[in-house]
């Protein structure tokens, strides 16, 4: 026989005798493991941990002197005793039985445990008489309850029940379903005298054992009447507490003070209040008054092989012997131990982790000895063997019968087997109390399941590590409660039910700042110690249960167990019951569909919230079915509204959190009350949503929908206020945000004006609950704070108005001294948008004033309508600067110094002179001004930037804009140079220089976008200084040695501008051009030359110069071919009128001007005739004779010459085209190639 040893670990909790300890056992007094009991051949496992304890520890038990004489009482019968705590009177009867909600006060105080942790919650007492279910033949009755995976088991007193229902009414539809389906002949059974005196005995016992000398001292008379009497009439006064048919949550006086927090939950996202501000107290003392309260002495978390449970027991214990606890049993010498008796002791032993057994015989009161017995010996005592495993087997298939029958959280089920029977039959009286047509509340339990529902979802909410899998549960946990609950009776737990549904569904990706929340631990006071075995045997013989035949129709059970037989079968019952299969979380991915089930929630909360308010005549009751009008406006005469009244208004309800108002709401709410609170939950949380709806509607870009919500956003947050006696910080923050939004979308309105129909239907648009949450909203606050910015306007200036006034209103209360610490990474987010806007401002206010320009036409004097635009478009350029300056944000500081050499562009032009004849007059020192500020503006933007690495887009884009700048200027400074006040060479210096800096801006060399548009401007100044130079040659007299240099620069600027032209495929009339003009100024040279053999010479260098137009011809040549290939697909196919016209406009706009073709043609024709002829008469004039391959030459020269003459001029512009380049081809084998041209 193996002796078991306990240790255990103490935790004081508050200031009672409250301690946590975890007992283990030994097999060996060596060998130490983990409260593991070997009992002969099996082995069960069983772990006990004190969870609390009103007692003090075990002290050693006084050993009585045989023949004590039992039915005397020691002097301190009845006294209260620390050590039996109330074991000692509760013998009596007086409260024999386990009240029906034991297990409820045990949940409420061990909450962490309910749910996944714990299999099941019940008093010892319930948890023996299920294990002793296959050997006794006394009833059950029982009800069962789930949340989560655990079971709560209650004992269900029929006998009781029917009384009561006989006096009040309630539960008849139970009686009649009773002696319907199992005894007709119900009536209620007292228990025999004898049985109390066995009670009065045992009890007389235990106070013998606390006494110090052990004898028996008499006591007066009267205390013995009063004994008796108790005796006597203990067993009929009813303990089944009052019917549940008002709610102990709700206040009828919201000012009415809580005796007692439990537990609360704290809103913790961007929008929430802080950690103060929690749920107010959902439920006062109540609770136990209706029998709630957990009145064991000992809770115990006890593990039974793979079993978890927690148990409530009351049994004594007491030091003494070869261990430091032992429990203490009386029997009577005549009556032999039986198995139900070793069951008891044996189960009450290891539920408390008592290693062994002292068991004090008597015979009619007269104590006869003492026997110790171990706890591993108990299964092996003589005529009360029992095997172990076949508990364990016992213990297993209850446990699995009930969680796959057990299904329905929130149900009531009666775990039922009647005297005698060996059926166990399992039904829902939810169910049966559904079919039965009565209200909800006559069934008592109904409460008490809410309750627990809603404390094990507000737990599992507070847990720091609560994962989002558990979600679905939560959700589960909280429908099922609301369900339970009348909507007039508790609108309290009702509505924080509500608002936490809404809580599960993250609107953000910001981890929830969780509270951590403890359970209360409630003091224990009046319940029993554990009945013995002699109950058993008295029900067999008085039980009022039948023991008449099985009941024909089992159609109303839930699940039979046919024998008990089969419980002792090992996995006769395997639980395939999947906890909560339809309790997954609904995860969507559409915001807009996570945001309405939000708001559904939030309004059942408002909904229940207004109905517990008392003062509803004091407001005029809403019509919901009446929608609330969103204002739809022009543009205000005034403007955008002054919003800093607004904002101080804000930051003055800042202020420390405990400033309550003091004077009752719009609708009558008293401040502190939980529905002032509550309320103000439900509105932030309305908000939230609504602001997730208006941003998810703008990336859809949905902006009247958009607007629309963040409407409805701040109208929560104004209700909000409006409640709040003072406002957090983060309040404040979460404001910001919502201006901000706002802000985009009057933005997005404004930029998107061609919409603006469909955007008006949008915002005009309503739900149901929207109009519902608004009428609930106007009880509280007239929403009208900051009203203007969410007006839909008609006017684009007007909405980037208020976009701008809702970013400065942001700005300005993150500047102010309550935000100036925690808003600062919101801050820079403001002044961006800030810088924004005021960019957009001065975009629009740039293109009115170029739009005023160009509507103008020829009337081109600045007028003062066009100065101011340039003034606001300045103004809000130099701001929004600022506002990117304050935050290091040098790439959108050079976009706006970008947009303000941009304005620069558009003054220059505003100030161009015109003649009186209506004609360009000249370059004006007014433009010269403006486009010597746009460049500086420029160079400032490109400093900015750094380098172009940094930003290589803007980079370029600046880039760019700075070479266009010099020149455009270069080009104006040229072709209306002002001569009037400066002199030529002055100008064609400046022109030269101008030129020079663009030139320099154009980037060659990388490959990008913009690189053709580079070449091409790069060809282009080329070409426009050779032109200027070729001017300056033809012009210039006298000095020698300037004319020579105009002519090397000429030559060489008209060579590079045709070798970047070649490399282009899009300029083959601008590389005409420019080779017909070198052309002609190679003819001007050899006008002032006099030798022929020199003009000879240089004619040959103009034929090279002049067979380079092939490269242009053949471009030419190629563009018409394409556009009479498209004619001609037009006429083959006349069915496709559509894809006729846009390949004629393709055609159109190909870049090929064909006017300038016909233009440059007539140019080369008699430019080309001129030098045939002019070789020809130079080469037969030469008075030396030719050469054989010089003739040669003379006769191509005729040949093209005479062909050039005879052709057409009428023909087609495709056909000469293809003429020029036949004779070109002519000239190539005498004259070489343009690539050696190009290269000299």
């Amino acid at each position: 026989m193996r002796v078991l040893k306990m240790s255990s670990q103490d935790k004081n909790i508050d200031i009672e005798h409250k301690y946590e300890e975890e007992l283990t056992s030994t097999s060996t007094e060596d060998n130490k493991q983990e409260a593991v009991i070997c009992l002969s051949n099996n082995e069960v496992k069983s772990r006990a941990v004190v969870k609390y304890s009103a007692v003090p520890p075990p002290t050693t038990y006084a050993l009585l002197q045989e023949k004590t004489d039992l039915k005397l009482p020691p002097a301190n019968w009845l006294r209260e005793n620390a050590q039996l705590g109330p074991a000692g009177t509760t013998v009596l009867g007086s409260s024999r039985k386990s009240k029906p909600f034991s297990s409820f006060g045990m949940a409420y105080d061990f909450i962490d445990c309910i749910g996944d942790d714990v299999d099941v919650v019940s008093d010892s007492e319930n948890i023996k008489k299920l294990l002793k279910i296959p050997y006794s033949k006394s009833h059950v009755s029982m009800a069962v309850h789930r949340v989560g995976s655990t079971l709560l088991l209650d004992e269900l007193d029929i006998q009781e029940l029917f009384m009561r229902s006989s006096q009040t009414g309630d539960w008849t539809w139970l009686k009649e379903f009773y002696q319907r389906l199992i005894d007709q002949k119900w009536q209620r059974k007292k228990k025999s005298k004898e049985h109390w005196n066995e009670k009065a005995i045992l009890s007389k016992f235990l106070y013998y054992s606390i006494n110090s000398d052990g004898t028996a001292v008499p006591m007066p008379s009267d205390t013995d009447q009063v004994a008796e009497e108790a005796c006597g009439m203990g067993g009929d006064e009813p303990s089944w507490p009052a019917t549940f048919n008002s709610s102990t949550s709700d206040s009828e006086d919201p000012a009415m003070p809580k005796e007692e927090q439990v537990d609360t939950y704290t809103l913790g996202h961007v929008s929430s209040v802080p950690k103060e501000q929690n749920l107010p107290t959902l439920f006062n003392e109540g609770e136990n008054s209706q029998g709630l309260r957990n009145d064991f002495v000992r809770n115990i978390l006890w593990t039974f092989e793979d079993i978890h449970m927690l148990v409530g027991s009351n049994m004594p214990i007491f030091g003494g012997g070869r261990y430091p606890a032992v429990s203490l049993r009386l029997r009577d010498n005549n009556k032999p131990i039986n198995v139900l008796t070793g069951l008891d002791y044996w189960l009450d032993n290891l539920m408390c982790n008592v290693p062994e057994l002292v068991m004090c015989f008597h015979v009619n009161g007269i104590v006869q000895k003492y026997e110790m017995i171990k706890t591993e010996d108990i299964p092996d005592l003589e005529n009360s063997t029992f095997s172990t495993r076949v508990v364990k087997d016992i213990a297993q298939n209850i446990l699995s019968f009930l969680k796959s029958n057990c299904t329905k959280e929130g149900h009531t089920y009666w775990l039922f087997k009647a005297s005698g029977s060996d059926i166990v039959k399992l039904y829902d009286l939810t169910t049966l109390c559904e079919e039965a047509a009565e209200e909800k509340c006559q069934n008592p339990f109904t409460l008490p399941v809410a309750v627990l529902l809603y404390k094990v979802a507000s737990n599992m909410m507070l847990k720091k590590s609560q994962n989002r899998k558990n979600y679905g549960i939560i959700r589960t946990l909280l429908l099922n409660c609301i369900k339970l609950l009348d909507e007039e009776r508790h609108t309290q737990i009702i509505a924080s039910a509500h608002y936490m549904l809404a809580e599960l569904f993250q609107l953000d990706d910001v981890s929830v700042e969780e509270g951590n929340g403890e359970s209360l631990r409630g003091g224990g006071s009046e319940d029993s110690y554990s009945d013995e075995e002699e109950d058993e045997e008295d029900e067999d013989e008085s039980s009022s249960y039948s023991t008449s035949s099985e009941p024909q129709d089992d159609s109303k059970a839930v699940a039979v167990i046919k024998s008990v037989g089969e419980l002792s079968v090992p996995e006769k019952y395997k639980s395939t019951h999947q906890i909560r299969p339809n309790c997954a979380f609904p995860v969507s991915q559409d915001k807009e569909e996570k945001c309405r089930l939000v708001l559904s929630y939030v309004l059942k909360g408002l909904k229940a919230v207004d109905g517990s308010i008392k003062k509803e005549s004091d407001l005029p009751a809403a019509n919901p079915s009446t929608p609330i009008p969103l204002k739809y406006e022009e543009r205000s005469q005034n403007g955008a509204r002054n919003v800093k009244k607004e904002i101080a208004l804000l930051l003055d309800r800042v202020g420390p959190r405990n400033a309550e108002p003091k004077m009752p709401t719009r609708s009558g709410m008293l401040p502190g009350t939980w529905q002032h609170r509550m309320k103000q939950q439900l509105c932030l949380k309305a908000s939230k949503a609504y602001y997730v709806l208006a941003d998810a509607a703008t990336n859809l870009m949905k902006y009247g929908r958009s607007l629309r919500y963040i409407k409805l956003a701040l109208q929560c947050h104004d209700a909000y206020c409006s409640i709040s006696g003072s406002l957090h910080p983060q309040m404040l923050l979460f404001h910001c945000q919502c201006l901000s939004l706002c802000g985009d979308v009057q933005l997005m309105l404004a930029q998107n004006a061609s919409n603006r129909a469909a955007y008006l239907e949008e915002y005009s648009y309503q739900t149901k609950d929207d109009q519902e949450i608004l009428h609930c909203l106007h009880r509280e606050s007239s929403c009208q704070a900051f009203s203007m910015a969410t007006d839909l306007a008609t006017d684009p200036e007007y909405q980037l108005i208020v976009s701008s006034k809702c970013y400065e209103a942001a700005h300005d209360l993150l500047t102010s001294g309550v935000l100036k610490d925690s808003g600062q990474e919101q801050l820079g987010q403001v002044l961006k948008r800030l810088g924004n806007i005021r960019n957009e401002m001065g975009v629009f206010y740039m293109n009115q004033a170029a739009a005023m320009q160009t509507e103008k036409g020829v009337c081109r004097s600045v007028c003062v309508a066009e100065q101011e635009l340039w003034k606001k478009s300045f103004s809000c350029f130099e701001k929004g600067m600022e506002d990117f300056q304050a935050i290091s944000d040098l790439v959108n500081t050079a976009l706006l110094l970008c947009n303000i050499g941009r304005l620069m562009r558009i003054c220059a032009q505003a100030h161009c002179v015109i003649t009186s004849e209506h004609s360009r007059g000249e370059f004006s020192p007014e433009e010269a001004l403006y486009y010597n500020k746009a460049i500086d503006y420029y160079q400032r933007a490109l400093k900015s930037l750094g380098c172009r690495d940094s930003h290589l887009a803007v980079w370029d884009s600046v880039n760019w804009e700075l070479s266009t700048t010099y020149f455009t200027l270069a080009t104006l400074l040229q072709d209306y140079a002002p001569l009037s006040r400066k002199a030529q060479e002055q100008v064609e210096r400046e022109v030269t220089e101008t030129m020079m800096k663009s030139l320099r801006y154009c980037d060659l060399q990388t490959e990008s976008a913009r690189q053709p548009l580079y070449q091409y401007r790069a060809a282009t100044i080329h070409h426009r200084l050779a032109s200027m130079y070729h001017s300056c040659y033809r012009n210039q007299v006298g000095n020698e040695s300037v004319r020579k240099q105009h002519k090397a620069l000429a030559e060489q600027h008209y060579s590079k501008a045709v070798r970047l032209f070649i490399s282009l495929s899009d300029a083959p009339c601008e590389l005409l051009r420019t080779l017909l003009e070198r052309v002609a100024f190679a003819e001007f040279t050899m006008a002032g030359q006099n030798s022929n053999a020199v003009k000879l010479k240089t004619l040959m260098g103009a034929l090279e110069i002049m067979c380079e137009t092939r490269h242009a011809f053949n471009l030419i040549l190629k563009e018409l071919l394409e556009q009479q290939e498209k004619v001609t697909l037009t006429v083959e196919d006349p069915e496709k009128p559509e894809e006729s016209q846009e390949s004629l406009d393709c055609s159109s706009s190909s870049g090929l001007n064909t006017e300038e073709v016909v233009k440059l043609i007539g140019i080369f024709e008699p430019s080309f005739s001129f030098l045939l002829l002019q070789l020809i008469k130079l080469s037969t004039a030469n008075k030396r004779k030719i050469n054989g391959k010089e003739e040669e030459h003379v006769k191509v020269y005729k040949n093209v010459y005479s062909l050039l003459l005879r052709a057409e001029k009428s023909v087609p512009l495709i056909q000469r085209v293809s003429l020029f380049l036949e004779l070109l081809d002519q000239l190539n084998p005498p004259t070489g190639s343009n690539e050696t041209r190009s290269s000299s």
